[in-house]
Parts: structure tokens; C-alpha cells; sequence
């Protein structure tokens, strides 16, 4: 049995709607953190778009984390989920993950679907260890610098379970 979000995480931590002020501080994350990083017109569309869009700021000083879902027709898609690169490992991600996942069901949302590349081992842990299932490969899905990377694509099911 999991533990809720709000009990995984230092009180510093506070967790809120992302708002254009903090576009600045999640693109210079977003570029620390990937390879091929989302432009700041990306994230900027996905605040105008109205996606449920959140940030993991430590006691106002920075943002450490943030994830970004779309939801509709009683699907979500979680399309970002980023953690500071020197902070991964220490729950952050799962604390982020388990808070979309409750949002998702707070809007009646039968399943919630996302990407990840297939050499990303560490995401693949989290999803598996909450409860994702693979649904599929999206083969090329990603750049690489060796061209083109699959992603798996995977899937958990909400309606009727409780997953904490």
C-alpha cells in the first residue's frame, strides 16, 4: 500500500498551479534536465491550453519539480513530469506522479496514459511501482543522438482503485 502525496514530503515542499511568473525558472529546468528539452513556447501553449499544471516549489526558493497533464473525455495524459536533476531519487517524482494521479481522479478520469523513453530505467521504476501497466511501443517516438529512441507507452487504470 502507497503511501498519500501529502505525507511523503517535508513541509518546505509546497505543490501549485504553475503560472506564467514561473514559465522562466521551468524552461531553464526543463533545458537542465533533457537533452531535447520542450521550448518555452511549448510550456507557455500548455498554460494558455489550460492543462493542469503544476510546480514543486521548496519553501518558495526555487522550483524543483513540475508536471504537466491534459485531460478530456475521460482520459489524462500526463505529458511532463520533470524533477531537478540533483534532487531525483529522493521522492519527489513519485510525491508529483501520485499528486496528478489524484487530481486526474478528482475529475472522474477512467485512465491516465504517458510516454517515456525506453532507456529511461529510473521513470520506468516509478511507473511500474505505482502501478502502470505497458500498453505499447511508439517506436522512433523520441530524438536521440543516435536518431530516433521507442517509447513505451503505459497506462493505469483509476476508476474503482485506490492507489494509496
Amino acid at each position: 500500500m502507497m503511501t498519500e502525496p501529502a505525507a511523503m514530503l517535508s513541509s518546505s515542499y509546497r505543490l501549485r498551479p504553475m503560472t506564467a511568473a514561473d514559465l522562466n525558472e521551468v524552461y531553464v529546468l526543463e533545458q537542465a534536465s533533457y537533452s531535447y528539452p520542450w521550448s518555452f513556447g511549448i510550456l507557455s501553449d500548455c498554460l494558455k491550453t489550460a492543462y493542469l499544471t503544476r510546480v514543486l516549489d521548496n519553501a518558495g526558493q526555487a522550483i524543483d519539480a513540475y508536471g504537466i497533464m491534459s485531460s478530456g473525455g475521460g482520459e489524462a495524459h500526463i505529458l511532463n513530469l520533470c524533477v531537478r536533476t540533483k534532487l531525483r531519487g529522493q521522492g519527489l517524482g513519485r510525491y508529483l506522479l501520485l499528486s496528478l494521479l489524484a487530481e486526474a481522479k478528482a475529475l472522474e478520469v477512467d485512465t491516465v496514459l504517458l510516454e517515456v523513453r525506453q532507456s529511461n530505467k529510473a521513470a520506468i521504476s516509478l511507473y511500474e511501482s505505482i502501478g502502470f501497466n505497458e500498453l505499447d511501443i511508439r517506436h522512433g517516438y523520441y530524438p536521440s543522438n543516435k536518431g530516433r529512441e521507442n517509447a513505451i507507452i503505459f497506462a493505469k487504470e483509476l476508476i474503482g482503485k485506490d492507489f494509496w
